[in-house]
């Protein structure tokens, strides 16, 4: 199948200030009649000039979401109104999606649902981590994956408290790193070549984090505030808040595994650890 990026200016933290949209359209279909191929409209962040035109040339069948946070849906309801796609939400989800878009689904997936396009069809996976209701899209069977907020080819995405669930994240990696895809489609930044590589790099990453965050418990630190201390060594002007919902993500992981207690007070480390 086709996976065609176009990355969308909107409001959000992640480097570059732009959210990707993606056009997945079969690699043989028919046409209709105006000469336009049937396509799968991904993460339309907002309504832009720059997608209009790579809309042109497709007839938009379906639009989906890898996750509901609010730069990844700005132009759902103008693009379902422009190209009277079915839209479609996670079951379960459907009022998450409609606070989000202000628009009611047509239709809900649930993971490992496929969705028909043209001979192929688009299968719905199932990657909860830095939000409680993300999926990820594989085009055609062993296809690239269009992947959200899971990966990102330089640096790493935010996993943390309340939205995030570091267990869960780890696990959607792992997954990721299992089906080892040709390519991944991710929702900020150009497209990764080499999967597997960004993947190892992203669970070491999270793996060196969390060894820092017990580590600090394990010394003394009490507080968020005091384990950031030790756990980062960069500069986090602009972005301690992020670095302070990362940090107890860490510790709820942490916490249920029995590495340390933690309920959103001070940390112990149990005694026998």
């Amino acid at each position: 199948m086709h996976v065609t990026r176009c990355p969308i200016p909107v409001a959000t933290r992640a480097p570059g200030g732009e959210t990707n949209a993606y056009l997945v359209s079969a690699s043989e279909t028919r046409r209709d009649e105006a000469g336009r191929e049937p396509a799968i409209l991904v993460d339309p962040a907002a309504k832009t000039d720059a997608l209009d035109r790579l809309l042109e040339a497709h007839t938009v069948d379906h639009i989906l979401v890898t996750h509901t946070h609010p730069d990844h849906v700005g132009g759902v309801e103008p693009y379902a109104a422009a190209t009277d796609a079915t839209v479609w939400a996670r079951d379960g989800r459907t009022d998450r999606f409609r606070d989000a878009t202000d628009r009611e689904p047509d239709c809900t997936f649930t993971p490992d649902t496929t969705i028909p396009l043209g001979d192929e069809r688009v299968r719905v996976l199932d990657a909860p981590g830095h939000a409680p209701d993300h999926v990820a899209l594989e085009a055609g069977r062993g296809g690239p994956i269009c992947c959200g907020d899971c990966a990102i080819r330089e640096g790493s995405v935010v996993v943390g408290t309340p939205e995030g669930d570091m267990r869960a994240y780890m696990t959607t990696l792992r997954r990721l790193r299992a089906i080892d895809p040709p390519t991944l489609y991710p929702g900020h930044g150009p497209a990764i070549e080499a999967p597997r590589t960004t993947l190892e790099r992203l669970l070491s990453h999270r793996a060196e984090r969390e060894q820092r965050v017990q580590e600090a418990a394990a010394t003394g630190a009490d507080t968020i505030a005091e384990i950031i201390e030790t756990a980062y060594d960069k500069n986090l002007a602009g972005v301690r808040d992020l670095a302070r919902a990362t940090v107890a993500a860490h510790l709820e992981k942490l916490a249920v595994e029995g590495h340390v207690t933690w309920d959103g007070r001070p940390v112990s480390p149990f005694a026998d650890d």
